[in-house]
């Protein structure tokens, strides 16, 4: 073996060691990460499931000591997370058809992009303490509408990058067949690009759904909470993250039963919409 070959030995040995140490220091991680996840599941089921019961999906929330339930929670929680939803995916989707279709590189494109960046960078808190400043200060009173305006500031810069994303994957070769047809550019997006990238921006707004569903600080600071059944969304509303946060904090039993069977809830739907986002991001490729 001449010099060259010695060399080029030592660099594929040196270069198999380090492989070896990179996935070696990778597989570390990812045991380590599943290790602590699958505690955290665990510890949800186990004692999750002992606050279970029909009281507590159809009941109100107790008193200390008595029997009760969080289905107040539940319903204000579905109600402001559903017309945020509403009021966030196509005010998102339109502003990502915007920046990939229309004006990609323009002044305004960039601005909306910065602006988005910031919100999707900052804490729910922040999000919580404007919308007080805005709405709650304002009108003297804690509201449901004001949840769902703090939740829909949350939805709109997941929905606008995963829709911006997704129309950018979409082949240029698509819209040109299109266009050579004859066809409006309106119709383009709505009947070509953005059908080619539903599964993507469908995901989108799922993993918009799953990050707001368990959000409890812009709750506390906007729908603060009710221990009554209400659907009048003017006034104070129950939210299931701010009921576990109230009953997870009391010295009460059958308030901390109840705070975890409702971790337990946010747990599974939130994994359901995890679980059907990767399903969606599975069947488009």
């Amino acid at each position: 073996m001449n010099a060259q070959d010695r060399a080029r030995s030592v660099a594929y040995q040196r270069r198999k060691r380090i492989n070896i140490l990179a996935l070696t220091l990778s597989l570390g991680a990812m045991v380590f990460g599943l290790f602590w996840l699958f505690w955290i599941l665990w510890e949800t089921l186990r004692l999750g499931v002992g606050g279970l019961a029909w009281a507590t999906l159809t009941q109100m929330t107790p008193p200390p000591n008595e029997a009760g339930g969080i289905a107040n929670a539940i319903y204000g929680s579905f109600l402001m997370v559903l017309l945020a939803t509403f009021v966030g995916t196509p005010i998102g989707i339109m502003a990502g058809i915007y920046l990939a279709e229309y004006d990609p590189k323009g002044w305004l494109a960039e601005v909306t992009r910065f602006v988005n960046d910031i919100l999707l960078s900052a804490p729910s808190i922040v999000i919580g303490l404007f919308v007080y400043a805005v709405v709650v200060a304002r009108f003297k009173s804690f509201s449901g509408w004001a949840g769902v305006m703090a939740l829909a500031l949350i939805v709109i810069p997941v929905v606008i990058r995963t829709t911006e994303n997704m129309l950018q994957l979409v082949p240029s070769a698509m819209r040109e067949a299109a266009y050579a047809l004859g066809t409006p550019k309106w119709k383009v997006i709505l009947m070509i690009t953005l059908r080619a990238a539903r599964a993507g921006v469908v995901t989108g707004v799922l993993l918009a759904v799953a990050r707001i569903s368990g959000e409890t600080a812009p709750l506390l600071f906007t729908a603060l909470n009710n221990q009554f059944w209400t659907s009048n969304l003017g006034d104070p509303m129950a939210s299931l993250p701010v009921t576990i946060f109230k009953f997870a904090m009391s010295p009460y039993e059958n308030w901390q039963h109840l705070a975890w069977a409702g971790v337990l809830l946010i747990t599974v739907t939130v994994l359901g919409l995890n679980i059907i986002a990767r399903v969606l991001t599975r069947h488009k490729g």
